[in-house]
């Protein structure tokens, strides 16, 4: 059984010293057994970490209209099933299944705060600038934030798959964004700087070994990666090669639309 020494030492040995924020991703079932699960973990993290940041995203808030922008990765009309079971954000949402236990677990935590994006909140403890950046415009800007203040991607049984920082690289780049739409008690909210789709993001890994430290935890790889150093490579790569980290899927309505954004920039 994994202990909470266990973390401490696999996250000090990640270079997490208290000076560096995270932003963590993660699969806990990947570690095993943790003795006092996903409260563990948080605890751990807050040990060693200046402050802690995850991603809540509620996909379930998310409608289809009939109609809209054109190139924007999305089938209009089509929506009409799935737009009936949708539910207004609230603040108190849970932070989709998909995200995994340990979000929610700082989500829920008495001294976390939560951003109010109705499709792409963020939760954290200690990152209050990070969380306040946030707009409805802007959704990714508390892992600016983190940026700045050297933080660190930390991805616990996981791979860059999940890792929602390189979607901030690929909007410094300038990669194509999208629109979606939220149910919110004020009504349905359109909400830019919608990224896209991070199926291809593991090719991301051989640019980052310079920038990233392996530990092991229980049963799960984990793998602390500076977060500046991270945007500025992948940035630079995404520039240089327009195409790059995109997925193979020929149903991939979004890696579809943002190869034909590329192909089209002068």
């Amino acid at each position: 059984m994994v202990s909470f020494r266990d973390f401490v030492n696999a996250f000090r040995e990640l270079g997490l010293d208290g000076k560096r924020p995270v932003i963590v991703h993660s699969s806990l079932s990947a570690v095993g057994e943790i003795r006092g699960g996903a409260q563990t973990v948080l605890g751990a993290l807050c040990s060693l970490a200046q402050g802690v940041l995850a991603p809540t995203f509620t996909y379930k808030t998310m409608v289809i209209p009939e109609a809209g922008p054109p190139d924007n990765a999305i089938e209009y009309g089509s929506g009409k099933d799935l737009n009936r079971m949708a539910e207004f954000f609230t603040p108190d949402m849970p932070a989709d299944p998909l995200m995994g236990v340990l979000p929610e677990t700082i989500r829920t935590a008495p001294q976390a705060r939560r951003s109010n994006h109705p499709i792409l909140s963020f939760a954290g403890i200690g990152v209050d600038r990070a969380i306040e950046a946030q707009t409805i415009a802007d959704p990714l800007a508390p892992i600016g934030v983190l940026a700045e203040e050297n933080g660190l991607v930390l991805l616990i049984g996981v791979d860059h798959t999940v890792n929602t920082s390189i979607h901030y690289a690929e909007k410094m780049a300038g990669r194509k964004q999208f629109i979606r739409w939220a149910l919110t008690p004020q009504g349905v909210k359109q909400c830019p700087g919608f990224p896209g789709c991070s199926d291809g993001f593991e090719q991301a890994a051989p640019f980052l070994s310079g920038c990233t430290r392996i530990a092991h935890i229980g049963g799960a790889t984990v793998r602390a990666v500076s977060l500046p150093q991270m945007i500025m490579i992948l940035t630079d790569l995404i520039r240089s090669q327009p195409q790059a980290l995109l997925c193979n899927k020929i149903d991939c309505l979004r890696c579809q639309t943002t190869r034909r954004s590329a192909l089209e920039a002068p």
